[in-house]
């Protein structure tokens, strides 16, 4: 049970560049707010700080388009070296299309990491330089058990990771933040087994405990104020050696093919 839960983003977070330590970064952050995490707290992330720190930028000059990235580019009225870095980046775009009012088109693609979102997850908005994009860490569990694991160490508690990103969703308009790496922090909590207020046995209930998290991390971060680390404390969880696997559906549970 939840009694309170405390939802705060962290301030001071500067630009970060490539080979940047983000446990270091977040340590002076909390030191310079006079902030010291407690055990159980959780760090949700922006992955835009790890990638950046981890060189995941690409220099679209550097890009030459293909066949298939040129014509999607012209059907989409996209830029072909940014069509071909996510080409590169999927397993296969499930998706293309154009909108009539829209100044230029979309591919739905799944992630080589299996995560299904828009441009598989190349971003050019708060990246410095025009030509420049970013890219989706390559391991984003890794990423955030490596975080856990320096902040546990050096506080001496057990600290949670959320690594995260901004998805659409299937017929519902909007954004919400969800978990793309986990550090300590399990995927989904099961409550299978449980009996609910009236007494009744649950048989398939399970929330997805980083989702759910990471989308509350949305309502607190400032985008234009660089707050990318967000801390949650009051939350009840087990530590755990989940993957982000955990939370992504397999092909052969996939109802729309």
């Amino acid at each position: 049970m939840h009694s309170k839960v405390i939802i705060s983003p962290l301030f001071g977070i500067p630009d970060i560049q490539k080979d940047d330590s983000i446990p270091g970064i977040i340590i002076e952050a909390l030191d310079n707010n006079k902030l010291v995490l407690e055990e159980m707290d959780i760090l949700t992330i922006a992955q835009k700080i790890i990638s950046k720190a981890e060189g995941q930028t690409v220099d679209l000059k550097t890009i030459e388009a293909g066949k298939e990235a040129l014509e999607l580019a012209e059907k989409l009225n996209k830029d072909p070296r940014k069509v071909q870095v996510v080409l590169n980046e999927s397993k296969r775009i499930i998706r293309a299309f154009k909108h009539k009012n829209q100044p230029e088109g979309t591919l739905i693609c799944e992630h080589k990491l299996g995560f299904i979102s828009a441009n598989a997850g190349v971003d050019a908005s708060n990246v410095a330089g025009s030509d420049n994009v970013l890219l989706l860490p390559e391991n984003p569990d890794e990423s955030a058990k490596k975080i856990a694991n320096a902040l546990s160490s050096h506080y001496d508690k057990l600290i949670g990771v959320i690594i995260t990103d901004t998805f659409g969703r299937p017929w519902r308009t909007g954004q919400v933040n969800v978990a793309i790496g986990l550090g300590n922090v399990p995927g989904s909590i099961y409550e299978k087994g449980n009996l609910d207020a009236y007494g009744k046995m649950l048989q398939v209930t399970q929330p997805a405990f980083a989702d759910e998290v990471a989308a509350a991390s949305g309502l607190v971060i400032q985008k234009a104020n660089q707050t990318p680390v967000v801390i949650f404390r009051g939350l009840h969880w087990i530590k755990s050696n989940e993957t982000i696997n955990s939370l992504i559906r397999s092909d052969k549970e996939d109802v729309f093919k």
